[in-house]
């Protein structure tokens, strides 16, 4: 059955390489796509989970876009959302950036927090959102997770993080990095506890994100196209003085080297994760444990 969780599914779907998702048209009635340069109607390409109608590229996608995509209608309960950045270091300007970005993405954080259901499994999720400040790691958004698994770890539930992030942010220094070890402590100690942590990383999941709680699911997923990394493809080119594969740290190419389980087309995400969920639940009964 796990074979079937994984199957490529070569027929179906293309295979995207990870390029900039920057529209070359404004935003409104019509959308371009980055990787065929072919136009679309924006309401058409929404309607189909954000991926190109005509080469399957994956547009990044907003927190609540992605709770709607996933989770069972009305099942969503949001945690959390009063918990913001402050300016610990007194940045130049960084108050008025978040403020913002609040406004833009519709969002009070980088990421989003609560309990659903998806296809009736109960489970505890957390989304990042690429369109506020590039879906940077800062205290608040490494103390969100930080609950929000504590709260699976309460409720006996499995914890779901979608992951689209630059990395670290510069602006809250060193306690931006402390939330790389912050995050990992409580997902070890859910995971001794009997918890399931499923990680799925989309387009980009880069810097002290990757090399944190985007690597540490008991699953780790992610989907096509999506660039993977710590460091920037030019450093490590300069660093090592040599030239790196084409598709080097893409999904696929992780995917390839072993360090992901599969990547998974949006549109089959639900029935993965639902399967998996089932899975994990059945054995749970089964042996008189936890999900």
């Amino acid at each position: 059955m796990l074979k079937d969780i994984f199957a490529k599914n070569k027929k179906k779907y293309a295979t995207i390489p990870a390029n900039s998702t920057k529209n070359e048209v404004p935003e409104g009635i019509m959308t371009k796509c980055p990787n065929c340069k072919k136009i679309m109607f924006t309401k058409e390409l929404e309607k189909n989970l954000k991926i190109c109608l005509h080469c399957a590229y994956h547009f990044q996608m907003g927190a609540h876009e992605r709770l709607t995509s996933l989770l069972d209608d009305g099942s969503f309960e949001e945690m959390d959302e009063d918990i913001i950045s402050e300016n610990p270091l007194q940045f130049p300007g960084y108050m008025e950036k978040l403020e913002k970005d609040r406004k833009k993405a519709n969002i009070n954080e980088a990421i989003v927090t609560g309990l659903g259901t998806i296809e009736g499994n109960k489970t505890v999720v957390a989304v990042m959102d690429s369109n506020f400040r590039m879906g940077s790691m800062g205290s608040a958004v490494g103390e969100k997770i930080k609950r929000a698994i504590d709260k699976a770890d309460e409720l006996k539930l499995p914890f779901i993080i979608f992951t689209a992030s630059g990395g670290a942010r510069m602006q809250e220094g060193i306690l931006s990095l402390m939330q790389m070890a912050k995050t990992s402590v409580a997902l070890k100690r859910f995971s001794t506890n009997g918890g399931l942590t499923i990680s799925v990383m989309t387009h980009p999941t880069t810097g002290g994100v990757s090399a944190s709680f985007a690597s540490l699911g008991d699953y780790n997923l992610a989907e096509p196209g999506a660039l993977i990394g710590f460091a920037g493809r030019r450093i490590i080119e300069q660093t090592i003085r040599e030239e790196l594969p084409e598709d080097f740290q893409t999904s696929e190419f992780l995917l390839k080297h072993g360090q992901l389980d599969a990547v998974i087309h949006r549109k089959d995400l639900r029935e993965k994760l639902s399967l998996i969920l089932e899975l994990h639940k059945s054995g749970g009964e089964q042996n008189g444990n936890r999900a």
